[in-house]
């Protein structure tokens, strides 16, 4: 795999962010304060649901194609003749990320679309319409509260965590600093020996590099990042957090 290099430095703090949410919702003030909460997001999918006459997926940031050379040499690294790679989308929404490596991973994968909202859930497994490029791929929706991964998943069960977002949700919400820092935390110890966690966000690496290497703490892992372009004048950035193997 791999190694993650420094590119830039930003100050850029997330306003873009919010500028996204205010064109989507009339839930703006609310959600922004409270992104940790399940039936805030319930509502947001709801209302961004019934703007349209048919459901079209909901992209934070960017969709599958912008990152894909992110995520799928990975899959190649952990690659195991007839063993499916456990691929999780942790936070996804109503994105066809999850759905997207499904369909397009050469290798088998077992992806998993997990959020805490169940009308998102719902939603995303009512209209996913993807068909695998190997055939022994799985996919397979999950309600379930990213802070609680232990609970549903074993320790180095999982060879890829995918966060588009959720985080970065987390830490701009009025309560949700510490329930960040416990999702990363969980990610970690469900990782396999050399799995990973990839995060896509547009927080700048000086402030995020910090944060990743205070909460993991003296958890073994690597954490590193690159830039992953501009979009819409926004820069965004990968940052990867990689178990060491024990």
């Amino acid at each position: 795999m791999s190694p993650l290099f420094r590119s830039v430095t930003l100050s850029r703090k997330g306003f873009a962010f919010a500028a996204r949410i205010r064109r989507h919702s009339s839930l703006m003030s609310e959600l922004m304060e409270n992104m940790d909460k399940k039936d805030i997001w319930d509502r947001f999918y709801t209302e961004n649901r019934s703007r349209t006459p048919t459901f079209k997926n909901f992209e934070w940031f960017f969709g599958f194609d912008s990152v894909r050379d992110y995520i799928m040499p990975l899959l190649k690294t952990q690659s195991q003749q007839n063993v499916p790679i456990q691929v999780l989308d942790v936070g996804c929404g109503t994105s066809a990320l999850g759905p997207c490596v499904y369909r397009h991973s050469p290798h088998p994968v077992h992806v998993t679309c997990a959020d805490i909202s169940p009308v998102a859930v719902r939603l995303l497994r009512e209209h996913v319409q993807a068909q695998p490029h190997n055939i022994s791929s799985k996919l397979e929706f999950l309600e379930l509260d990213c802070t609680c991964l232990q609970d549903h998943y074993d320790s180095q069960s999982m060879d890829l965590i995918i966060d588009k977002g959720t985080i970065d949700a987390l830490l701009r919400s009025k309560e949700g600093k510490g329930k960040a820092g416990l999702m990363l935390r969980q990610c970690i110890k469900v990782l396999r020996g050399s799995g990973c966690l990839l995060q896509f966000s547009d927080e700048d690496p000086d402030a995020r590099m910090l944060w990743l290497e205070t909460e993991a703490g003296v958890m073994a892992a690597d954490v590193g990042f690159q830039e992953v372009g501009q979009l819409r004048g926004v820069n965004y950035f990968c940052y990867q957090v990689l178990r060491q193997s024990l």
